[in-house]
């Protein structure tokens, strides 16, 4: 141990130091900071495991691979971070005292130091890690309607760091490597100004985008259909390019009647606090689609819709050939019930397939807890506007046949889905499974790159860029 310090910082103080001196007084630093660390029993673990050996020290302190490191936590605003977040400062004094032939001038000096960095140098190592390759916070933690399946790190990929032969090799190889992560960076570093929008407000876009990317859940598909709600489009990419995009309605969104700034929703504790009708993020399969289908409506809607109407004028059922169920059973007469005193619970609603269905001429199912899924609609006025987010929170494709035709492919299926969607005489639900289950993203992303090499930015219709950035912010202060 004396050996191998000594040889490069040359300090006397290190000239007799033994691992049965550092032991204790490692012990002790361990447990001191063991409330500011961010994965305490991960850290203190791995030393009770390997005798309380100052690893990241000893096998790199040639080469300056810990002045390395101290240089990119104090870049890691390159990704949106703040330094402070990684004690950066803290790191690098240690590092530059530790380096030095006479900052420190006892033996009883050097065992401090030398604990004091080695925990520190764990703790910082392991947090930079895990904020490049998986994200600083898990979606799923932050977001109400958040369903897509995203890989945080473990105790084996955080051990791993223990085990590092070239610290510069190491780091560089945790650098997301895609160009639209590489694009936004340089956005970021250059304080590119998005139209419309104060510094202030296009650092949080950037900020929150960069983290967005850092996130394990994107595609790793050779074929998939993405929707970005935001952006109000759906996209079927094959091979990482778009071989097909339409336009998409979505459901409504909090943030539609405000400005796009940067009020929090709860200032007691950055609550996510989702509008009723939002359409979530998720990731599922398409399994099948049905064609003229029957639209069953969610109790929330009935409710709050249907029955109001249904209470003003006694043929809108009639009208819109909706049935009225109560006990699984069909309700004959539905116009001589009073909706306005009737109790919201006895009554189930179906709407017959036909012309005037919400759901149009076609549905795409894919399971998920939300009871979401794409849809066409008789409402194509709403495809013109530029602000999509229309729906109750299913999402409604503008060319629903060329959608079914990019799943289903050439075919006796497709041709069944073509001639019943044209056709206009007695419409009958008809369920047709994929050849190949299709994944499906619906997705949320302000600012992106397009194939052009161009930074996009769209609003933030559902505040979702406030939430993440409020805590954001709280772990940055943290």
């Amino acid at each position: 141990m004396a050996q191998t310090i000594y040889s490069v910082n040359k300090n006397k103080a290190f000239n007799k130091v033994t691992p049965e001196g550092f032991t204790p007084v490692f012990q002790k630093v361990l447990a001191e900071r063991k409330s500011k660390l961010r994965n305490p029993a991960l850290i203190t673990s791995f030393y009770e495991k390997n005798e309380y050996d100052p690893v990241l020290v000893l096998d790199h302190m040639k080469g300056e691979d810990l002045k390395t490191l101290a240089s990119y936590l104090k870049k890691s605003g390159e990704h949106g971070l703040d330094p402070k977040m990684f004690r950066a400062d803290e790191v690098n004094n240690l590092v530059n005292k530790f380096y030095s032939k006479d900052a420190i001038k006892t033996t009883e000096e050097a065992y401090q130091n030398m604990a004091e960095l080695e925990v520190m140098l764990a703790n910082s190592l392991i947090d930079y890690t895990n904020a490049l390759q998986y994200g600083v916070i898990s979606p799923r933690k932050i977001y109400a309607r958040y369903y897509t399946n995203t890989l945080r790190p473990d105790s084996n990929s955080m051990n791993k760091v223990f085990a590092i032969a070239d610290m510069k090799k190491f780091l560089d190889s945790v650098q997301p490597k895609s160009p639209e992560y590489i694009a936004m960076q340089k956005a970021l570093m250059s304080h590119a100004q998005v139209a419309g929008k104060t510094p202030e407000e296009t650092d949080r876009i950037l900020k929150v985008n960069l983290e967005r990317l850092r996130w394990k859940n994107k595609p790793a598909d050779a074929k998939y259909v993405i929707v970005n709600i935001p952006d109000y489009r759906l996209d079927v990419m094959e091979n990482g390019k778009s071989v097909m995009n339409m336009k998409v309605c979505v459901g409504e969104g909090r943030n539609i009647d405000r400005t796009d700034n940067l009020i929090e929703y709860d200032e007691r504790d950055k609550v996510d606090r989702p509008f009723s009708r939002e359409t979530p993020q998720l990731n599922s399969m398409i399994y099948s689609v049905q064609v003229n289908p029957i639209w069953n409506i969610p109790q929330s809607i009935a409710s709050k819709e249907i029955m109001v109407k249904a209470a003003s004028d006694p043929y809108y059922l009639a009208n819109n050939n909706i049935d009225v169920y109560k006990g699984g059973k069909v309700v004959d007469d539905p116009e001589t019930i009073d909706w306005a005193s009737a109790n919201k619970d006895d009554y189930a609603f179906k709407q017959r397939s036909g012309e005037g269905n919400a759901l149009g001429k076609i549905k795409f199912l894919f399971k998920n807890s939300s009871s979401v899924y794409l849809h066409d609609t008789p409402a194509k006025q709403a495809f013109n506007q530029s602000m999509r987010a229309v729906s109750h929170g299913c999402v409604r494709v503008e060319r629903p046949l060329d959608l079914a035709h990019a799943l289903f492919g050439d075919g006796n299926k497709f041709q069944t889905i073509k001639s019943e969607m044209e056709s206009s005489e007695d419409p009958k639900a008809t369920d047709l499974s994929l050849p190949k289950k299709m994944p499906v993203y619906l997705t949320y992303a302000t600012c992106w790159m397009d194939n052009t090499g161009t930074l996009q930015f769209r609003p933030d219709v559902y505040g979702l860029d406030i939430v993440l950035f409020a805590h954001l912010n709280k772990y940055l202060t943290a």
